[in-house]
This record gives structure tokens, C-alpha cells and sequence, in this order.
């Protein structure tokens, strides 16, 4: 029976998310009837066992040059975690990993996998990603690369990057997707109660986290109060009269201190906690505006395709989760 191969490399210290993650996904897929179903190889340089930097150890089936006398493998992965820095030098891996690369459909990274793919040349002249952390790390190793520090992942063309840890799953399901579809996709996110597949221009940051957080009290405090508040008036004015501050010194301190304004940040709030109740309920598009303190659909509908260059209809339709059992299961609750 037909099947695609997805070679997944790992090396000592990896990072065990980034390896169980898609490889759960596409292991759900099959049990959902993917067709042709994906058969998932887990390797390593030598072929012996890997240990994981939450020591848990891994017991690969292949070595790097029993990959290489196999078929082309149909999807390249190299998974991240802290060891990868170790082997940035080890030429028996970068060769192996151009080998593979150069048979296979699809070449792809989660997390620090990204640094072993510059490290082999495998990024020249594309675009890429990897954990926020070592995003310097990556554009210092291959300066050709255009390095994109915010998306959870990035396609240049048959090379896919991710971000860490969690994203490796969305990266996994929008493989899923362009293999087999997107409503498949949605099953698998459903059936590993995980989000609908976030898109990968999604910042690895919530809006929360992009902010610094403000020196003065009265500011850091309202930081805190207003994601809980969204649906109240969180004009400047309010704001500043709630830090009791004038609008003007308000609006400049907060600038200052955050690195937003009052008004980018609290619209990045309503935007991410409208996106999380058009992916995860049933409210009508007026009733999520509402929630968020929006106001009115007309007004989400401009700011989302402002920020995220669809309308809400389109992003509720493309990314609500969907639930489905697995054949010979028992139903879900």
C-alpha cells in the first residue's frame, strides 16, 4: 500500500515535544483514514537511542545511512531541542540530512531543527522561522536567510519551518491539510483536543506577552485588568482616568514603558480573544463582537481584515475546530 514517509531526525537532548507532537498527528490522521496513510521513521545518526532533554529516552528505528538506502522519503524532519547545538559541526549528520533532503518531496524543521537545516545549507535564500529564542542564532548562522521571528511557522516553497514546542503540531497539521485536506485537518486537531490549526502567520506571542511590561505600578496593573475588561470602555481617556494620569501623560508613559499604545494594545486584546471564540463557540459574528468589546460586526469585520486579511466568516470557516471519532471508537464526549 502506498504510503508517505516522514523521516523525523533526531538528535541527544532533543526536545520531546517537538518529535511526539506531529508525529501523533500524523499517526491520528491514519487512524482517520488518510489515504495514502503517512508512516513515521524516527532516526538517528547511528541508529541507537537518543536521549530527550526531559530524559526520556527514544529508540529510533533507522539510522541516518539505512534512511539513505531506503526510498525517498516523502516529508524531511528535523527535530529540535537544546542538544541540536552540539551537532552543528558533526559533517556525518549535515551530509545525511543534505542527502535526504535532496530526495525528499518536503524538508521541514521544528523549533531549533531549523539551526541543522542552516547548518547544512538546506535555508540559503529562504525564508524561515524557529523559536523566538534563537531567532538571532539563526539569522548569525545562515546570513542568506530571511529570518522571520514572529509566524509559528513558515513555507518557503517545499522547505517548512516552525516555532517551538506546540507549534510543531500546527506545522504537522497544515501538512495534514495540504496532503489531504483541510476538513481531515480539523478531525485530527479535533480528536487531539487541540485548537483547529492556528495559521502560520499567527505570532508565536499573545498580544499580552509582545508588550513590555510597564515599570510604573499604576501602568503594570492596568496591563493585568484590562484582558479581563475587554467589553468595558477602554478608550484613553478611561484608561488614563482609571491610572489616574492626564490622557496626555498616560498616553505618552504608556507608549514608553510598553513599546505599544493604549489603542494598539487594547485592539491586539479584543483581536485574539475574538479569534478564540470564532474558532471555540457558536456565537454569531455580532455576539463575538459584542464580547470583546468590539461593538459591532462591521467594526470586527475592518479590524480583522485590517490585521488578519480575511473577514470573520472566512477565519471562523477555515479554522473552527471540528470533532470526529476514530473508526472502531467508542463516541466523544
Amino acid at each position: 500500500m502506498q504510503q508517505r514517509t516522514i523521516a523525523a531526525i533526531a538528535v541527544d537532548r532533543l526536545q520531546l515535544l517537538d518529535l511526539a507532537g506531529p508525529v501523533e498527528v500524523f499517526r491520528t490522521a491514519n487512524r482517520l483514514g488518510a489515504d495514502p496513510a503517512y508512516r513515521n521513521v524516527v532516526a538517528s545518526v547511528d541508529g541507537g537511542p537518543v536521549r530527550s532533554d526531559s530524559a526520556v529516552t527514544v529508540q529510533p528505528e533507522q539510522s541516518l545511512a539505512g534512511l539513505l538506502d531506503e526510498p525517498a522519503p516523502h516529508t524531511l524532519m528535523v527535530v529540535g531541542g537544546p542538544g541540536v547545538r552540539a551537532h552543528l559541526g558533526d559533517q556525518v549528520l549535515l551530509d545525511g540530512l543534505r542527502g535526504l533532503a535532496a530526495r525528499a518531496e518536503r524538508v521541514t524543521s521544528i523549533c531549533t531543527g531549523a539551526l541543522l537545516l542552516a547548518a547544512a545549507g538546506l535555508l540559503d535564500g529562504r525564508h524561515a522561522t524557529t523559536h523566538w529564542s534563537a531567532v538571532d542564532e539563526l539569522a548569525a548562522l545562515s546570513p542568506s536567510t530571511v529570518v522571520e521571528a514572529d509566524p509559528i511557522f513558515v513555507r518557503d516553497r517545499h522547505v517548512w519551518t516552525s516555532a517551538g514546542v506546540t507549534a510543531g503540531i500546527d506545522l504537522a497539521l497544515a501538512l495534514v491539510e495540504e496532503d489531504h485536506g483541510i476538513e481531515l485537518a480539523h478531525r485530527v486537531a479535533g480528536w487531539l483536543l487541540v485548537f483547529a490549526r492556528r495559521p502560520g502567520g499567527q505570532s508565536q506571542f499573545s498580544a499580552r506577552e509582545t508588550a513590555r511590561p510597564a515599570r510604573r505600578r499604576e501602568l503594570r496593573d492596568l496591563q493585568q485588568w484590562i484582558p479581563d475588561h475587554l467589553d468595558e470602555d477602554l478608550s484613553v481617556r478611561a484608561l488614563a482616568a482609571r491610572a489616574h494620569m492626564s490622557e496626555r501623560t498616560f498616553a505618552r508613559s504608556f507608549r514608553d514603558e510598553t513599546g505599544t499604545t493604549p489603542a494598539a494594545f487594547v485592539e491586539s486584546l479584543r483581536l485574539e480573544a475574538a479569534r478564540r471564540l470564532l474558532e471555540t463557540s457558536d456565537l454569531t459574528v455580532a455576539a463575538v463582537a459584542r464580547e470583546v468589546g468590539l461593538r459591532s460586526p462591521e467594526r470586527m469585520h475592518r479590524a480583522i481584515r485590517r490585521r488578519l486579511g480575511t473577514t470573520p466568516d472566512r477565519y471562523r470557516q477555515h479554522f473552527t475546530r471540528h470533532r470526529g471519532s476514530l473508526p472502531g471508537d467508542g463516541p466523544t464526549h
